[in-house]
């Protein structure tokens, strides 16, 4: 007979943790703190075009070196150093081909991510998290106290940077452009202004599903910086306008639908519901206000979590938004006028959620 007595004698029952499981507790650990040199590893891939070099093909590291401008014998240990990471494949010693994973860090293709390496490696959006202490302590963003200035106020500063987080956030968006189209009857509107909409890729891929409606694509004049060329590049210029501004100030009326992806995540609660009251002052009887966030559940799931809870912590370092749960944005919502109706999960764009919203009535705001 066994027992929960902790000075029970049996080995069967002191034993808890077999030696391989300490092993296997120990790599999770040791896996999490190299974490940071692996994304240098890709950070170097993508700024010595690595992945571009090699491309379909089968080549010596000698040659990718050459190509690259770097050393045979330190460039062998890189690619080998990407092999054991999955995004190449060492067929004899010293020669390599790209894995799909590792084809995504070639910028000539379509599914490319390399502007979110770029800015995710880049020094600028780092600093901030050596003080990720700091910001659990106070709850302060630790960006403004090492720049001395907000994150997009530093943008604003540096067009490079500003262009490369463009870039960045349209790659970011383009499994939900993918898929949101259909996830939500688009049809029976005839106007969608995307709040925040960067340089369009997402509204783009609305308007194209959907011919009848016309958009309005609102942000800053450096957010708005790409959208012409991707206005032009779908044909849609004469259906879509661009209009610069503060979504703090104010949002354009007009359209039946206000759609924000990856906009309040990067905001306080109190901003978050300046920008929705916004949206609310000017929504129509029928109108819907639609967020694509990610909801949290309300307990982890180890399992299942992914990025999400790190990309909270980087809001919160960065920026001093945050990730939320159902009842956060219904909430938020709440306190802005409106409704939550429907959170609808988008599989094909986890872990993002389509989140809708209606003018509150008297009943619902009571």
């Amino acid at each position: 007979m066994t027992t929960n007595d902790d000075t029970t004698t049996n080995d069967t029952a002191t034993h808890h943790t077999p030696a391989n499981d300490t092993e296997d507790v120990r790599g999770l650990v040791a896996q999490l703190i190299f974490g940071s040199l692996a994304a240098q590893t890709v950070r170097a891939a993508v700024r010595l075009r690595v992945m571009e070099l090699i491309g379909d093909k089968e080549r010596s590291a000698a040659e990718v070196a050459a190509d690259a401008g770097a050393l045979a014998q330190p460039m062998t240990r890189l690619l080998r150093a990407l092999a054991s990471l999955g995004l190449l494949r060492e067929h004899t010693a010293g020669s390599f081909s790209v894995t799909p994973a590792g084809a995504t860090l070639n910028p000539g293709r379509p599914d490319s991510i390399t502007s979110l390496v770029r800015m995710f490696t880049e020094p600028t959006m780092l600093r901030a998290w050596e003080h990720l202490d700091d910001s659990v302590r106070t709850g302060d963003v630790a960006f403004d106290a090492v720049f001395g200035k907000d994150f997009f106020s530093h943008l604003k500063e540096f067009p490079d940077l500003s262009a490369e987080f463009n870039a960045a956030m349209s790659q970011a968006v383009r499994a939900t452009a993918a898929v949101l189209p259909r996830a939500f009857d688009f049809g029976r509107f005839t106007s969608v202004t995307d709040v925040g909409g960067g340089d369009g890729t997402l509204l783009s891929a609305v308007l194209r599903e959907h011919p009848t409606l016309t958009g309005v694509i609102y942000d800053t004049e450096e957010g708005l910086a790409q959208a012409p060329a991707t206005l032009e590049r779908q044909g849609l210029t004469a259906r879509c306008s661009l209009v610069a501004g503060d979504f703090f100030r104010s949002v354009p009326e007009g359209a039946d639908v206000y759609l924000m992806k990856s906009i309040l995540h990067d905001w306080s609660d109190e901003q978050a519901v300046a920008i929705l009251s916004h949206c609310r002052e000017v929504l129509p009887p029928a109108g819907r206000v639609l967020i694509v966030e990610p909801v949290l559940p309300e307990i982890v799931d180890a399992e299942t979590a992914g990025l999400t809870y790190l990309t909270d912590l980087n809001m919160m370092v960065n920026v001093g938004g945050r990730e939320r749960t159902r009842p956060d944005f219904e909430d938020l919502c709440r306190r802005a006028g409106l409704s939550l109706t429907a959170v609808t999960p988008l599989p094909q764009a986890d872990p993002f959620c389509l989140i809708e919203a209606t003018a509150a009535t008297a009943a619902t705001a009571a």
